[in-house]
Protein backbone atom coordinates (compact mmCIF):
# COMPACT_ATOMS: atom_id res chain seq x y z
CA UNK A 1 0.00 0.00 0.00
CA UNK A 2 1.75 3.28 -1.27
CA UNK A 3 1.49 6.53 1.04
CA UNK A 4 0.48 9.59 -0.23
CA UNK A 5 1.39 13.55 1.47
CA UNK A 6 -0.97 15.45 0.56
CA UNK A 7 0.33 19.50 0.95
CA UNK A 8 -2.81 21.73 1.16
CA UNK A 9 -3.83 24.43 2.76
CA UNK A 10 -7.42 24.54 1.90
CA UNK A 11 -9.66 22.00 3.93
CA UNK A 12 -12.31 20.90 1.81
CA UNK A 13 -9.64 20.51 -1.50
CA UNK A 14 -7.00 18.55 1.40
CA UNK A 15 -10.38 16.40 2.24
CA UNK A 16 -11.70 16.03 -0.72
CA UNK A 17 -8.35 14.44 -2.53
CA UNK A 18 -7.92 12.46 0.84
CA UNK A 19 -11.11 10.96 0.94
CA UNK A 20 -10.85 9.87 -2.87
CA UNK A 21 -7.07 8.75 -2.45
CA UNK A 22 -8.22 6.74 0.32
CA UNK A 23 -10.90 5.26 -1.55
CA UNK A 24 -7.71 3.81 -3.99
CA UNK A 25 -6.37 1.93 -1.26
CA UNK A 26 -3.89 4.55 -0.80
CA UNK A 27 -2.82 5.63 2.96
CA UNK A 28 -2.60 9.71 3.47
CA UNK A 29 -2.13 11.95 5.22
CA UNK A 30 -2.38 15.53 5.19
CA UNK A 31 -0.04 18.85 5.86
CA UNK A 32 -1.58 22.44 5.86
CA UNK A 33 1.62 24.11 5.64
CA UNK A 34 5.37 24.07 4.06
CA UNK A 35 7.26 23.27 7.08
CA UNK A 36 4.57 20.75 8.78
CA UNK A 37 5.16 19.28 4.93
CA UNK A 38 8.87 18.84 5.17
CA UNK A 39 8.63 17.58 8.86
CA UNK A 40 6.01 14.72 7.62
CA UNK A 41 7.85 14.06 4.40
CA UNK A 42 11.07 12.90 6.74
CA UNK A 43 9.05 11.35 9.24
CA UNK A 44 6.58 9.38 6.26
CA UNK A 45 9.12 8.59 3.64
CA UNK A 46 5.83 8.74 1.32
CA UNK A 47 5.80 7.77 -1.78
CA UNK A 48 4.50 10.30 -3.59
CA UNK A 49 3.75 13.78 -2.91
CA UNK A 50 0.32 16.09 -3.76
CA UNK A 51 1.88 19.55 -3.00
CA UNK A 52 0.05 22.79 -3.51
CA UNK A 53 1.97 25.84 -4.61
CA UNK A 54 0.66 28.66 -2.56
CA UNK A 55 1.23 27.85 1.22
CA UNK A 56 1.43 29.66 4.36
CA UNK A 57 4.54 29.86 5.61
CA UNK A 58 7.15 28.45 3.25
CA UNK A 59 6.13 28.46 -0.29
CA UNK A 60 5.23 24.15 -2.30
CA UNK A 61 8.56 25.26 -4.65
CA UNK A 62 10.64 25.64 -1.54
CA UNK A 63 8.99 22.54 0.06
CA UNK A 64 9.86 20.79 -3.16
CA UNK A 65 13.33 21.35 -2.66
CA UNK A 66 13.59 20.45 0.94
CA UNK A 67 11.81 16.94 -0.10
CA UNK A 68 13.85 16.43 -3.04
CA UNK A 69 17.62 17.02 -0.88
CA UNK A 70 16.35 14.65 1.33
CA UNK A 71 15.33 11.90 -0.64
CA UNK A 72 14.13 11.83 -4.30
CA UNK A 73 10.26 11.35 -4.21
CA UNK A 74 7.82 11.80 -6.81
CA UNK A 75 6.12 15.22 -6.70
CA UNK A 76 2.86 16.16 -8.21
CA UNK A 77 2.68 20.45 -7.69
CA UNK A 78 -1.22 21.83 -7.94
CA UNK A 79 -1.56 25.68 -8.73
CA UNK A 80 -4.01 28.27 -9.10
CA UNK A 81 -1.64 29.71 -11.91
CA UNK A 82 -2.14 28.53 -15.58
CA UNK A 83 1.09 29.50 -16.09
CA UNK A 84 3.78 28.01 -17.80
CA UNK A 85 6.73 30.06 -16.26
CA UNK A 86 4.90 28.67 -12.91
CA UNK A 87 5.20 25.44 -14.23
CA UNK A 88 8.85 25.60 -15.31
CA UNK A 89 9.92 26.40 -11.87
CA UNK A 90 8.32 23.48 -10.60
CA UNK A 91 9.92 21.34 -12.51
CA UNK A 92 13.11 22.89 -12.12
CA UNK A 93 13.06 22.55 -7.88
CA UNK A 94 11.86 18.69 -8.66
CA UNK A 95 8.39 18.51 -9.42
CA UNK A 96 7.66 15.31 -11.71
CA UNK A 97 4.05 16.45 -12.86
CA UNK A 98 1.90 19.50 -12.55
CA UNK A 99 -1.94 20.20 -12.21
CA UNK A 100 -3.30 23.32 -12.35
CA UNK A 101 -6.84 23.86 -9.98
CA UNK A 102 -9.83 22.83 -10.64
CA UNK A 103 -8.66 19.57 -11.44
CA UNK A 104 -10.65 16.12 -12.28
CA UNK A 105 -9.83 13.95 -9.06
CA UNK A 106 -10.13 11.06 -11.79
CA UNK A 107 -7.08 13.26 -13.91
CA UNK A 108 -5.30 13.40 -10.29
CA UNK A 109 -5.52 9.61 -9.36
CA UNK A 110 -4.46 8.50 -12.91
CA UNK A 111 -1.53 10.66 -13.02
CA UNK A 112 -0.57 9.13 -9.55
CA UNK A 113 -0.83 5.74 -10.24
CA UNK A 114 1.15 6.59 -13.63
CA UNK A 115 4.05 8.31 -11.17
CA UNK A 116 3.91 5.07 -8.96
CA UNK A 117 4.27 3.14 -12.52
CA UNK A 118 7.40 4.54 -13.48
CA UNK A 119 9.00 4.37 -9.84
CA UNK A 120 8.36 0.71 -9.42
CA UNK A 121 9.46 0.30 -12.98
CA UNK A 122 12.78 1.91 -12.26
CA UNK A 123 13.36 -0.03 -9.09
CA UNK A 124 12.82 -3.20 -11.09
CA UNK A 125 14.77 -2.24 -14.13
CA UNK A 126 18.38 -3.69 -14.87
CA UNK A 127 20.46 -3.61 -17.58
CA UNK A 128 20.64 -6.68 -19.38
CA UNK A 129 24.60 -8.10 -19.71
CA UNK A 130 23.61 -7.63 -24.00
CA UNK A 131 22.81 -3.70 -22.89
CA UNK A 132 25.35 -0.99 -22.63
CA UNK A 133 24.44 0.34 -19.85
CA UNK A 134 25.56 3.63 -20.83
CA UNK A 135 24.35 6.07 -23.41
CA UNK A 136 27.40 8.28 -25.39
CA UNK A 137 26.06 10.29 -27.39
CA UNK A 138 28.07 13.59 -28.46
CA UNK A 139 29.41 14.74 -25.20
CA UNK A 140 26.24 13.59 -23.74
CA UNK A 141 26.61 10.44 -21.43
CA UNK A 142 23.57 8.37 -19.49
CA UNK A 143 24.38 6.17 -17.17
CA UNK A 144 20.97 4.25 -16.57
CA UNK A 145 22.22 1.75 -14.29
CA UNK A 146 23.50 4.41 -11.94
CA UNK A 147 20.60 7.00 -13.24
CA UNK A 148 23.06 9.91 -13.91
CA UNK A 149 23.83 11.77 -16.40
CA UNK A 150 26.82 14.10 -17.93
CA UNK A 151 27.74 16.29 -20.43
CA UNK A 152 31.10 16.81 -20.95
CA UNK A 153 32.68 16.86 -17.47
CA UNK A 154 29.78 18.39 -15.50
CA UNK A 155 26.91 16.16 -13.94
CA UNK A 156 23.71 17.31 -14.60
CA UNK A 157 21.47 16.37 -12.01
CA UNK A 158 17.67 15.50 -13.20
CA UNK A 159 14.19 14.50 -11.99
CA UNK A 160 13.49 11.10 -12.74
CA UNK A 161 11.23 12.13 -15.04
CA UNK A 162 13.31 14.41 -16.96
CA UNK A 163 15.78 10.99 -16.93
CA UNK A 164 13.31 8.70 -18.23
CA UNK A 165 12.35 11.18 -20.65
CA UNK A 166 16.31 11.54 -21.83
CA UNK A 167 16.98 8.21 -21.83
CA UNK A 168 14.33 7.35 -24.29
CA UNK A 169 15.32 10.13 -26.35
CA UNK A 170 18.93 9.60 -26.64
CA UNK A 171 18.14 5.89 -27.06
CA UNK A 172 17.09 6.51 -30.42
CA UNK A 173 19.41 9.81 -31.80
CA UNK A 174 17.95 12.04 -34.94
CA UNK A 175 15.04 10.33 -34.95
CA UNK A 176 11.90 12.07 -34.33
CA UNK A 177 9.88 10.60 -31.33
CA UNK A 178 5.97 12.32 -31.09
CA UNK A 179 4.85 13.76 -28.05
CA UNK A 180 1.75 10.66 -27.57
CA UNK A 181 4.13 8.20 -28.16
CA UNK A 182 7.00 9.89 -25.34
CA UNK A 183 3.83 10.19 -23.13
CA UNK A 184 3.27 6.08 -23.47
CA UNK A 185 6.53 5.45 -22.65
CA UNK A 186 7.65 7.93 -19.99
CA UNK A 187 4.20 8.80 -18.38
CA UNK A 188 1.97 5.56 -19.25
CA UNK A 189 -0.77 7.93 -20.02
CA UNK A 190 -3.19 6.11 -22.98
CA UNK A 191 -4.18 9.30 -24.61
CA UNK A 192 -3.17 12.53 -25.45
CA UNK A 193 -4.46 15.08 -23.08
CA UNK A 194 -1.21 15.54 -21.22
CA UNK A 195 1.16 16.80 -24.47
CA UNK A 196 1.91 20.38 -22.74
CA UNK A 197 3.66 18.38 -20.06
CA UNK A 198 6.13 16.74 -22.30
CA UNK A 199 6.70 20.08 -23.88
CA UNK A 200 6.95 21.64 -20.52
CA UNK A 201 9.32 18.95 -19.66
CA UNK A 202 11.70 19.06 -22.78
CA UNK A 203 12.08 22.80 -21.87
CA UNK A 204 13.01 21.93 -18.41
CA UNK A 205 15.97 19.47 -20.17
CA UNK A 206 16.76 22.34 -22.36
CA UNK A 207 17.17 24.63 -19.57
CA UNK A 208 19.74 22.06 -17.93
CA UNK A 209 21.39 20.28 -20.55
CA UNK A 210 21.82 22.72 -22.63
CA UNK A 211 19.16 24.55 -25.78
CA UNK A 212 21.21 22.75 -28.55
CA UNK A 213 20.82 18.78 -28.01
CA UNK A 214 17.02 18.50 -28.71
CA UNK A 215 15.45 19.45 -31.79
CA UNK A 216 11.80 20.17 -32.33
CA UNK A 217 9.35 19.19 -35.30
CA UNK A 218 6.59 21.41 -35.08
CA UNK A 219 3.33 19.53 -34.51
CA UNK A 220 5.11 16.30 -34.10
CA UNK A 221 7.20 15.86 -31.73
CA UNK A 222 10.88 16.06 -30.92
CA UNK A 223 14.59 14.86 -31.27
CA UNK A 224 17.68 14.32 -29.58
CA UNK A 225 20.46 15.76 -31.96
CA UNK A 226 23.54 17.02 -30.61
CA UNK A 227 25.75 19.25 -32.53
CA UNK A 228 28.22 17.55 -35.16
CA UNK A 229 31.75 18.01 -33.95
CA UNK A 230 33.80 20.45 -35.81
CA UNK A 231 35.93 18.23 -38.63
CA UNK A 232 39.06 18.78 -38.28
Amino acid sequence: MSTILIVEDEPAIATAIAQRLTAEGWRTEVARDGLAAVDAAARLQPDAVVLDVMLPGIDGLEVCRRIQADRPVPVLMLTARDDETDMLVGLGVGADDYMTKPFSMRELVARLKALLRRVDRAAQASVSPAEESKITVGDVVVDRQQRRVYRGVEEIHLTPTEFDLLVMLASAPKTVLTRERLLAEVWDWVDASGTRTVDSHIKALRRKLGADLIRTVHGVGYAFEPPEEDAP
